[in-house]
């Protein structure tokens, strides 16, 4: 039996209808998914350069001369060296008690992670106190300090590490340090040891 015209026409109108909503629909979840896809990205992109910026600024660096200081009458090793760090602009509060300082140099001198001595400096500042295997670094001095007993360095504050030298650190030796803080890029200097040595020497 055929329908008269007029419900043919609405028929038609209600299929494209549906089909129409079906797109909308269709077009509204593809647009949730992307917007939240980029919602995400973005995100983390923030984050990631967040973090970035927080390890960039919260690196220290080298303030000044490092001293080199050897002892003993005619001395051809280096006994310890005096290093003055800082954080750099715009740095954050860090922990050194989380540093790890590594150590090599020209001849066969390795350490890769030199031990803490946060109780004081006296076993360093013996004449050849550092063995090969049991080289140590302490904090000697603080710079600008505010009175904490923390261990935290802080923005215009130089603290000065006194480091000690194994038996490698002989003359004409170039010495290679690195300062790996908990959170920010590694600082690393190097220097060599001069021809010939008094007490108390800057190194270049």
């Amino acid at each position: 039996m055929k329908l008269p015209r007029y419900l043919e026409n609405a028929f038609t109108g209600l299929e494209a209808a549906i089909v129409l909503i079906a797109f909308v629909v269709v077009a509204a979840v593809f647009s949730y998914v992307v917007l939240g896809a980029g919602f995400y990205t973005t995100q983390t992109a923030q984050a990631t350069v967040h973090t970035g910026v927080a390890q960039a600024s919260s690196s220290v660096d080298i303030s000044g001369n490092v001293m080199g200081v050897a002892l003993g009458e005619r001395p051809e090793r280096l006994t310890y060296i005096n290093a003055s760090i800082m954080l750099m602009a715009g740095g954050t509060p860090m922990d050194l008690n989380q540093m790890v300082i590594s150590y090599s140099d020209t001849g066969s001198g390795r350490n890769a992670s030199i031990n803490l001595t946060p109780s004081g400096c006296g076993t360093i500042l013996e004449t050849n106190a550092a063995t090969d295997n049991d080289i140590q670094w302490c904090v000697s001095q603080k710079i600008n300090d505010v009175g904490t007993t923390n261990n935290l360095i802080e923005p215009n504050e130089i603290w000065i590490l006194t480091i000690g030298m194994p038996s490698t650190a002989r003359i004409n030796q170039r010495i290679t340090f690195n300062l790996q803080p908990a959170v920010g890029a590694v600082s690393s200097f190097s220097k060599r040891i001069p021809g010939a040595l008094s007490r108390i020497q800057p190194l270049y």
